[in-house]
């Protein structure tokens, strides 16, 4: 392959550097493959471009509209994914660890399109509740989000150089703030060649995104207190980053995501015969394995019962030394190499401070075979494991992080033991524990949970189906505490969050609900003459209202609702068993009050309502008894488009209604909020 430079995009165009840069090498062979530089790169320029054109294209989007370009370009890059596989080989990934990059990053962009189905058909969030702040209702409080009016400036590490951009922005861009990428230069040549496919695609408004393939220095000098930076890689970096002095003097959110000395425990109750020693055996393997360890959360520590030791060595030690290394596209190879050999040389030099203090008891730095390449050339390391035989008192496992497959055997004397070690490590990304022991599970959990952003509980039932240890999940938070950074990314609507601005609002229903588009409980009502159940999506209007007729409840309404429901629960049916409750006589059920409250509000003829799509909220609020004559007041309280999924699909879209059933004093008895799936007018 000849060398090129790689590219940047900056303000909406292709961008060659000045200078050809820092050269980037094949990890494989050692052979030069591209270049990169961003000297002549103007970041403030870019930056600019980002919150002036970027930002205000996004904003005039919802957040369905801009789920629905995740989902587009989710599709476009998995269409092209060989290409991207190809490449990836270079980095020295196998095929299996490329898939973890790649399509597990293109896996995010699905899952926060899904997202979508959460969020209103806005441009804005309303969150939670309305807060009443007055006796007579006419004065509430609530909360609403807004997208930050900056740029996101990620700056991501080496090892997963497609995943690191896409799991990124695909929250940032669903919560409509542009991005400026910065993937570390070791392999930002495919970083760049999925950036180029996203460009190509054409689905975000311009400006929405940007890319640096090379250096980044003085980036930070210019950000402002609407920006949001994220950074991925070693804890020292970050905190340097992090201690910027803009960074502090504007206030700007800062998510560091650092390399942790994450473990992995075996629960005492444990024994070679059981299922649940196999997994814990397969799961440190692979996670040792897997991008030659190159993982931010990778096993570091292998933390076992002090008697079990010498068979968890064993067992591992055959585990590891049937996998094969070498050229990721030679047959059977297992592990590829690191991702450089400056990289290589790096974790030879934390290897080197470990073995001061513990002894290396599986693999070995010179003696080990290489398939299809030549060892020295590329950057090839087999597995590492050390045996720490006093790892309360020899900390270095604890503290020292060798970025490769390397990990160290510690054991421990009781569950409290095993708990005090899991967190030496000072904060980590991620804890695992194999047990069938419910108890030492919870034990576990809740005596770890502080020093650690997500704990997997691994045994024989969910074995199939786990993720594993090493996998964040997109609608789990990743980041942990401490050496970890504190931070937090993904996590579903939480990471969204972290992109939007969070202000309470004050005033009156009716002007909170004009706001938000949302209906508030006391706002002003508009009653008109058609039926809403015949109006289409499009014709609905957020307060609309329906007021019903009224039905006087009566003994017989509650024994036939009995009969027909089955439910004879004492309260409804025996009023001689009421002595020492809140009832006075016998009372309705809360479900025949719903029910009969859609009796009252449904427009039988069939029209423009498709289907009721279910029920968000209720509460019974107020006993109703023989006698008492309830009425409803239907509203509309928000409505929600819906995208077609085929030409042949009815377009439609989903209706919030509040069902407000009221008694003869006007007291509330019972709220709801449901949904109908609604048909559109124009149905093109």
């Amino acid at each position: 392959m000849s060398i090129r430079q790689l590219k940047n995009y900056a303000e909406g165009a292709w961008r060659t550097a000045r200078s050809e840069g820092e050269t980037l090498h094949n990890a494989i062979t050692g052979a030069p493959i591209f270049t990169a530089s961003t000297e002549g790169l103007d970041f403030a320029a870019m930056m600019q471009y980002a919150r002036q054109v970027g930002g205000p294209a996004l904003r005039k989007l919802t957040f369905q509209q801009r789920g629905r370009m995740l989902k587009a370009l989710a599709m476009h890059l998995l269409e092209r994914k060989e290409y991207f596989y190809e490449l990836s080989y270079l980095t020295g990934a196998t095929r299996a660890d490329s898939w973890v990059d790649i399509e597990g990053g293109i896996g995010n962009l699905f899952a926060y399109a899904s997202l979508r189905r959460q969020f209103p058909d806005e441009r804005f969030y309303v969150e939670g509740e309305a807060v009443k702040l007055s006796k007579n209702n006419t004065f509430i409080g609530h909360h609403i989000m807004v997208p930050r009016e900056g740029v996101a400036i990620h700056i991501n590490a080496f090892n997963f150089p497609v995943w690191g951009m896409l799991e990124k922005i695909a929250v940032n861009l669903f919560a409509g703030v542009p991005a400026i990428v910065k993937p570390a230069t070791l392999t930002s040549f495919l970083t760049e060649a999925v950036f180029e496919e996203i460009i190509k695609s054409d689905i975000f408004p311009e400006g929405s995104l940007q890319l640096i393939c090379g250096s980044a220095r003085g980036i930070l000098d210019s950000i402002e207190c609407q920006d949001v930076v994220t950074f991925t890689g070693s804890a020292q970096t970050g905190r340097s980053l992090k201690s910027h002095p803009r960074v502090l003097e504007q206030a700007v959110p800062f998510n560091l995501e650092a390399d942790s000395l994450n473990c992995c425990v075996l629960g005492p109750d444990v024994t070679p015969k059981m299922p649940e020693w196999d997994l814990f055996i397969k799961e440190v393997a692979r996670e040792m394995t897997t991008k030659a360890g190159q993982k931010c959360t990778a096993i570091r520590r292998i933390i076992v019962p002090a008697d079990r030791v010498e068979d968890v060595q064993i067992a591992l030690g055959k585990r590891l030394a049937g996998t094969t290394i070498g050229d990721p596209k030679a047959e059977g190879v297992r592990m590829g190499s690191l991702a450089g050999l400056a990289q290589r040389n790096e974790v030879r030099e934390r290897i080197d401070e470990l073995v001061k203090s513990q002894s290396i008891v599986i693999g070995s730095l010179e003696h080990f075979e290489v398939k299809g390449a030549d060892k020295d050339q590329g950057a090839f390391m087999p597995p590492i494991v050390f045996l720490n035989d006093d790892p309360l008192k020899k900390t270095a496992g604890h503290q020292i992080e060798a970025f490769g497959p390397v990990s160290t055997l510690m054991p421990y004397r009781g569950l409290d033991e095993a708990i005090t070690l899991a967190r030496m490590g000072q904060g980590s990304l991620v804890g695992s524990i194999v047990t069938a022991d419910d108890d030492v599970a919870k034990d576990f959990v809740l005596g770890t949970a502080l020093m650690h952003g997500r704990i997997l509980v691994l045994n024989a039932e969910c074995a199939k189906e786990s993720t594993g240890h090493g996998s964040p999940m997109p609608m789990l938070i990743h980041g942990g505490p401490g050496r970890a950074g504190g931070g937090e990314e993904m996590g579903g609507k939480r990471g969204v969050m972290h992109y939007l601005q969070r202000t309470a609002i004050q005033g009156s229903p009716s002007m909170i609900s004009r706001i938000t588009n949302v209906y508030q409980q006391y706002a002003q009502q508009h009653e008109t003459e058609v039926h809403p159940f015949r109006k289409y999506f499009e014709e609905l209007q957020v307060g609309d209202t329906l007021i019903t007729a009224r039905h006087t409840v009566t003994e017989a309404d509650i024994t036939n609702f009995a009969n027909l429901s089955g439910d004879n629960f004492y309260a409804h049916m025996d009023a001689t068993s009421l002595e020492g409750t809140i009832f006075e006589r016998r009372v309705a059920h809360g479900y025949f009050v719903l029910a009969k409250a859609a009796g009252l509000f449904v427009d039988a003829k069939k029209g423009p309502v498709l289907l009721n799509y279910g029920i968000d909220e209720c509460r019974f609020t107020k006993p109703v008894y023989p006698g008492a004559t309830i009425g409803v007041r239907l509203t509309v309280k928000e409505k929600t488009d819906q995208e077609k999924r085929s030409e042949e699909d009815v377009a439609k879209g989903i209706v919030k209604w509040l069902v407000d059933v009221y008694d003869e004093s006007g007291e509330t008895v019972a709220i709801a909020t449901i949904l109908t799936m609604v048909k559109k007018r124009n149905q093109s």
